[in-house]
């Protein structure tokens, strides 16, 4: 089938087979390697990309479904040069280890922070349930969203970090 998908700002178009996951079709077909494969089961959350502005699993989604969407990877949230302030309190607040779960965790982070742009820990923490992390034990991942929530207030002054 062919498909049109809009990824990152640019536009594709491509033939796929009916059964290929947006994933692959990510990592594979247009080289968006910074969406990671994990269980291939949707339970870690790894994959996780925004898809017409929410966030999705891309091993639960086809890539015939994605035809005239818009997605956006963790590839594509930088801007001139500049880390997404959700990637920038990441690195600030040492949000990772391996870094395997970091692009899902990240992307799930900024659909949280859409619906609630001032979580207390429980909302992160629920907010976040789906993406798994087997390194962190998650406190300095609920950290780096509530840094990020505060810094993407209208308003705010403080880089993302309070550095």
């Amino acid at each position: 089938m062919r498909i049109t998908v809009t990824v990152d700002g640019t536009t594709y178009t491509d033939e796929v087979e009916p059964r290929k996951l947006l994933v692959h079709y990510l990592r594979e077909t247009i080289g968006k390697t910074g969406t990671v494969v994990g269980c291939d089961t949707s339970n870690c959350g790894s994959c996780t990309v925004h898809l017409n502005g929410q966030s999705v699993k891309s091993c639960s989604v086809l890539a015939v479904q994605v035809d005239g969407a818009e997605v956006t990877t963790i590839e594509g949230l930088a801007r001139d040069g500049e880390l997404h302030p959700v990637q920038q309190a990441f690195h600030d607040n040492h949000a990772l280890q391996c870094g395997f779960c970091t692009p899902g965790m990240i992307m799930q982070s900024i659909d949280l922070l859409a619906d609630h742009p001032d979580p207390d820990e429980d909302t992160v923490r629920h907010g976040l349930e789906g993406n798994l992390c087997r390194c962190t034990g998650y406190q300095n991942i609920v950290r780096a969203v509530q840094d990020a929530a505060q810094k993407l207030k209208p308003g705010s002054q403080q880089p993302v970090g309070g550095q």
